[in-house]
């Protein structure tokens, strides 16, 4: 049976004082990546929380098909099916990799945890050599492998990844894209907040871009790969990088890009990747 569609219908966050989100709506499909792009403080951060239930709305709905998650505390949006991993891979560091994975199925009946923790593991199969291991001393790129196997274990019908690439190599990143093209084809929606937009794209059905806490373009993750001028419109250059750093980004988008065509050719949006962006540099699109 397909799982009903996940939905933001007019919502409204604030943070302190200040309201963040202004009336946004998108809506994510089942068993597809859907991209969200957007420049630093545009709100993509907030979204996530606000849908995990660790912010409040103060306006506006989250629906999963017509049940209604709009401010109940995330133990219980994480009990109907919606996972949240937020930007920076936060574990316990002095416990191991099995512990962190398990402290996630606490609230799980028993026969549930075990198959969680199976497919999580089966998912990340270079954590099974890990397991007895401080979660202190793993590479960020097992540390991200653990965050996403603690969203996991609960077999989510959709998981809301926030920065999946942050501070990891192009290498490293390589290797976490099929994984998430692998939940989607399992049936899991997945929102996918990308700062290099190549990655993101490669991988979507479906786009959003957010600035200023308003959803500014939405539509195909293919249309946003043939015409990277809606990317490079003005509200994504805003606050644009040093050169060195945007010349870094470009070096690693670059690479990623390679990586992702050399491991798998036919993937949707490898053969675009190495040319989204032809002559320009990638803005940083995180948070």
């Amino acid at each position: 049976m397909t799982a009903p569609a996940l939905s933001l219908m007019g919502l409204c966050v604030a943070r302190g004082a200040r309201e963040v989100l202004h009336g946004v709506s998108l809506e994510m499909p089942p068993g597809e990546v859907t991209a969200l792009l957007g420049p630093n403080g545009a709100g993509k951060s907030t979204l996530v929380l606000a849908v995990g239930g660790v912010l409040r709305p103060t306006a506006g709905q989250v629906l999963l098909g017509a049940q209604d998650l709009t401010r109940r505390p995330p133990e219980q949006i994480r009990a109907a099916g919606v996972a949240v991993v937020p930007e920076g891979r936060r574990l316990l560091p002095d416990l191991t990799v099995d512990d962190n994975i398990r402290v996630a199925t606490y609230a799980l009946p028993a026969a549930a945890a075990a198959a969680g923790r199976a497919r999580a593991l089966e998912l990340f199969p270079a954590l099974e050599q890990r397991l007895n291991v401080p979660a202190r001393s793993l590479s960020g790129g097992e540390q991200q492998m653990v965050v996403l196997a603690q969203a996991l274990v609960s077999q989510p019908k959709y998981i809301l990844i926030d920065e999946l690439s942050l501070g990891l190599a192009p290498v490293v990143v390589n290797r976490l894209i099929p994984v998430i093209r692998a939940m989607a084809d399992s049936g899991i929606g997945v929102l996918l907040i990308e700062q290099f937009a190549t990655v993101a794209l490669g991988l979507a059905t479906s786009a959003y871009v957010m600035e200023g806490g308003v959803i500014r373009y939405a539509g195909t993750a293919s249309e946003l790969r043939d015409k990277p001028d809606l990317l490079h419109s003005a509200y994504l250059l805003r606050g644009s990088t040093a050169p060195g750093k945007a010349a870094a980004r470009a070096a690693a988008t670059a690479a990623v890009s390679d990586e992702t065509a050399a491991a798998d050719p036919a993937a949707p949006g490898a053969s675009d990747n190495a040319k989204a962006f032809p002559g320009q540099d990638p803005q940083d699109l995180s948070r």
